[in-house]
C-alpha cells in the first residue's frame, strides 16, 4: 500500500475487512499497522488497530505483522490512556465471523456516552475531527504520511 500524503489525505483509503476507512479517520500509522477512530465507539477512546495488509484471519499475519500490530497497540494505548485519563483499558481481538463483536456490542451501539439514544453512526467529518485531535499525541514519524 502506498502511504497517503497530506495533499491527498481525504482521497486516500485504508481497508478494514470489507470496510473502507478514509485516511482522515486514521491517526497513527506504523510500517505494517494503522490505528483509526471508531464509527460507533462504545466509550471515549474506543479505537481500532488493524494490519495494513488485508488478511482473512489473525493466523494469516506474518510474525513481523504480529509484532508490529502489538507494538502499535502498546504505543497507542499508552498515549490514549493518558489523553483520556483512563486508569485501565481493554484490548481485544475479534478473529472470525463467530468472534461475537456484533453480539457483544449490540446494546452499546444504540447509546451515546451521555446515555441518550444513538440514532446514527458518526459522520466522516466527526471521525476526522477526533482523528486530528489524536494525531497530535504521536510523533510525526508515525503521522507525517497520513
Amino acid at each position: 500500500m502506498t502511504s497517503p500524503t497530506n495533499n491527498d489525505v481525504n482521497m486516500a483509503t485504508f481497508r478494514f475487512g470489507q470496510h473502507i476507512v478514509q485516511s482522515s479517520a486514521v491517526f497513527f500509522k506504523s510500517k505494517l499497522s494503522f490505528a483509526f477512530v471508531n464509527r460507533k465507539p462504545v466509550v471515549p477512546g474506543h479505537i481500532l488497530i488493524s494490519p495494513l495488509r488485508l488478511v482473512e484471519r489473525f493466523a494469516g499475519l506474518t510474525q513481523n505483522e504480529i509484532a508490529d500490530l502489538f507494538q502499535t497497540a502498546q504505543s497507542v494505548s499508552k498515549n490514549l490512556e493518558g489523553h483520556f485519563k483512563a486508569t485501565s483499558l481493554s484490548i481485544a481481538i475479534q478473529d472470525g465471523p463467530d468472534a461475537g463483536q456484533t453480539v457483544q456490542l449490540e446494546a452499546h451501539n444504540h447509546v451515546n456516552f451521555d446515555g441518550s439514544e444513538k440514532t446514527k453512526w458518526r459522520t466522516e467529518e466527526e471521525m476526522a475531527e477526533e482523528a486530528a485531535r489524536l494525531r497530535k499525541l504521536f510523533s510525526t514519524e508515525h503521522t507525517s504520511d497520513l
